[in-house]
């Protein structure tokens, strides 16, 4: 990830720590051997860092030790092994060197490739540590994917991030961004993947995770990252497991009445699907990172403005680099086997078929297709107004570029659904084949009175300071807009 002139290896990461006389912890770990452990040993001069290594494999050992946990691999069981360990330092040691020492532990619980191959290889990895003697403990938690196909691979990577992680823990934690880019220093992305992190404790009273996970992304150690209304960072896999999942993608800059209106709808068809009803459905809302990004910069602000309005009204957020949506259902078929639905606007169904996007895919837009339906996905068309339709194909912007008068400026009725949109004419068979086997849906049951309302739209008249775009977004919205100052507001 860093600049390999600037690199540290792994062994002199792990002997530098070694070195340093006030630090000194445990190594827990359990599910890949001590691999963590190991570098430390191996880089010399461990005797100064490491009061303790333990792996308890048994079940009842480790319950004995720990507690028992809903799930051996699991946030819960880390959280478990961080609180017993740190408490036998500090009731063993405390009295003895607590004056000059900050002490640590390091844990992970982790599946490694099983003999058969058939498990996911995962695993959850924290540090607790002290910033000073006797002061507060904080803690920096993660969880990992790993890709390698052998398990002595797994291991070895294993061991090269662990040792990342708690190097960063003492030297990075005040550069966030240096700390996550540092955890893949001496691998690659192909081989360990990092969906979540977590910063707690008053080290970081300035730390938001919501954007830590976001520079996951930014800098490529995962595609996905996952938010709840409450500002809580959430685990993908635990979030999508075994559920059906139905997913509309926006730029939510800022959300409006039509985005909700089409998620109401969409969920009201999905839940009728008869693979879906009786199952756990998860609802979730996607912002793209090329969305996110203006000139090559993140707007931080700007960022959590988005994911804060759409807390705002319940919804779960993820932020993903997948601008194909093929790409964006392969990611949930890592989770689940359940259905999956995706509700879009006729813009974005249009968009679908604009073959310039597959020219990197060896069969085109049939490849494409054959990845994004594949599976029990289907696609839930909201309508269009033929003026907004007209204005899209025109300008590629369905207001036309401008800030409408007023919510009901078309006059016209018309109205552009999935099953009159246009296509090119050698891709009609293609979109009609889609229609009939009911891979397409035309949502029922909309509001017509919010037809009209585009983001880009709103976001014009608040800066502006026309009133009239309170009207066009669900009152929390624009209650947290004007409180908040957000998108240019200024009352």
């Amino acid at each position: 990830m860093n600049d390999q002139k600037d690199l540290l290896t792994t062994n002199r990461k792990a002997l530098t720590i070694n070195l340093d006389g006030s630090k000194y912890g445990t190594f827990a770990e359990i599910g890949a051997g001590q691999e963590v452990a190991r570098v430390f040993f191996q880089a010399g001069g461990a005797s100064g860092t490491i009061a303790k290594t333990i792996s308890a494999y048994d079940m009842v050992f480790s319950d004995a030790i720990y507690g028992k946990a809903s799930r051996y691999v699991s946030q819960d069981r880390l959280t478990l092994m961080l609180d017993h360990e740190f408490g036998l330092l500090k009731e063993r040691l405390d009295s003895i060197r607590g004056n000059s020492t900050t002490f640590f532990v390091y844990a992970d619980t982790v599946a490694t490739k099983s003999f058969k191959g058939n498990n996911e290889a995962h695993g959850w990895m924290g540090v607790r540590f002290q910033t000073e003697p006797h002061g507060p403990t904080n803690d920096i938690i993660i969880h990992v994917r790993m890709w390698d196909k052998e398990n002595v691979l797994q291991q070895e990577a294993l061991g090269i991030i662990g040792t990342n992680l708690i190097y960063g823990a003492f030297y990075y934690r005040d550069n966030p961004q240096k700390f996550i880019q540092s955890l893949l220093d001496n691998l690659s992305y192909d081989r360990i993947e990092v969906d979540m992190i977590e910063f707690i404790g008053p080290a970081f009273p300035n730390v938001d995770n919501r954007l830590l996970s976001m520079h996951l992304v930014q800098y490529g150690l995962t595609n996905a990252v996952l938010f709840g209304p409450n500002k809580a960072v959430l685990q993908p896999s635990e979030v999508f497991h075994k559920k059906a999942v139905l997913v509309e993608r926006g730029s939510f800059r800022p959300v409006t009445n039509v985005n909700v209106d089409m998620l109401n709808c969409a969920t009201a068809q999905f839940v009728q699907e008869d693979s879906v009803k009786s199952k756990d459905v998860v609802i979730i809302v996607e912002i793209t990172m090329n969305n996110l990004l203006a000139d090559g910069q993140l707007d931080v602000h700007d960022f959590l403005s988005r994911v804060d309005l759409l807390g705002e009204i319940g919804l779960t957020v993820l932020i993903s680099n997948y601008p194909e949506y093929y790409r964006l259902t392969s990611y949930f078929r890592r989770y689940t086997k359940e259905m999956i639905g995706v509700t879009m606007g006729i813009n974005n169904l249009l968009e679908i078929f604009n073959e310039k996007y597959y020219e990197n895919l060896a069969g085109g837009i049939l490849e494409s297709f054959g990845r994004l339906f594949r599976n029990s996905v289907k696609l839930y068309i909201y309508p269009m107004r033929q003026e907004a339709y007209d204005s899209y194909l025109a300008t590629g912007n369905p207001a036309g570029g401008k800030s409408p008068t007023g919510e009901n400026s078309f006059a016209s009725n018309v109205l552009i659904t999935a099953r009159n949109a246009k296509v090119s004419d050698h891709l009609r068979s293609l979109y009609e084949h889609l229609l009939q086997n009911n891979y397409l849906e035309c949502i029922t049951g909309y509001d017509p009175t919010v037809l009209n309302t585009f983001s880009r739209d709103v976001l014009y008249r608040i800066q502006h300071n026309d009133p009239t775009w309170e009207r066009m977004v669900p009152y929390p919205v624009a209650d947290a807009i004007k409180r908040l100052r957000l998108f240019g507001y200024n009352g």
